[in-house]
């Protein structure tokens, strides 16, 4: 039994080792920190379907906030496209949702499909969700990535393809 509890305390261990602690910087203006509990809420897909963060827990969950607007997000999205969501989209154990801000349904329909994206994007009226996340006045270029347990284990703002490709680590290394 001992030998046991050494093992899974080892494994434990090498889980969390696998995941970086990433300091946020401040300019970042996430009001969320690494290691906290995401919010619950309640997202809604631009074809109706409605999702609960509590019935994801036991998945990651990548949430991409965007606007049509936003030009970061235009070229980030591409990326999370081919990188992330083609490379995952099978697998039951990771959701992505774009959370796109403030913006009505026929405008996200219309991006999606001149970004070519077919990853779920949800609407977010007045920013509802992307406050729960981002002080007023960030901007919308925001991915969190959550655990299976619902903790918040790594953010990015803005697209810069080293921190992009570390979250594409992260995101492997917790399928793993």
């Amino acid at each position: 039994m001992k030998y046991l509890t050494f093992i899974i305390m080892l494994l434990a261990v090498n889980v969390q080792a696998q995941t970086p602690v990433k300091e946020i910087p401040a300019d970042y203006g996430y009001v969320v920190k690494i290691g906290q509990q995401i919010p619950e809420f309640s997202i809604t897909t631009t074809d109706g379907k409605s999702i609960k963060m509590s019935d994801l827990k036991g998945k990651i969950v990548m949430l991409q906030f965007t606007a049509s607007w936003c030009s970061v997000c235009r070229k980030e999205m591409p990326h999370i496209e081919s990188d992330i969501w083609e490379k995952y989209k099978s697998n039951p154990n990771i959701a992505l949702y774009g959370v796109d801000l403030d913006e009505p349904k026929d405008i996200v329909d219309k991006f999606a499909k001149e970004i070519k994206v077919t990853y779920p994007l949800t609407l977010d009226p007045k920013g509802g969700i992307f406050y729960q996340f981002a002080e007023k006045g960030a901007g919308v270029t925001h991915n969190v990535i959550v655990d299976k347990t619902g903790k918040i284990v790594f953010m990015t703002r803005l697209y810069k393809d080293e921190e992009f490709q570390e979250m594409k680590k992260v995101i492997a290394g917790l399928l793993k």
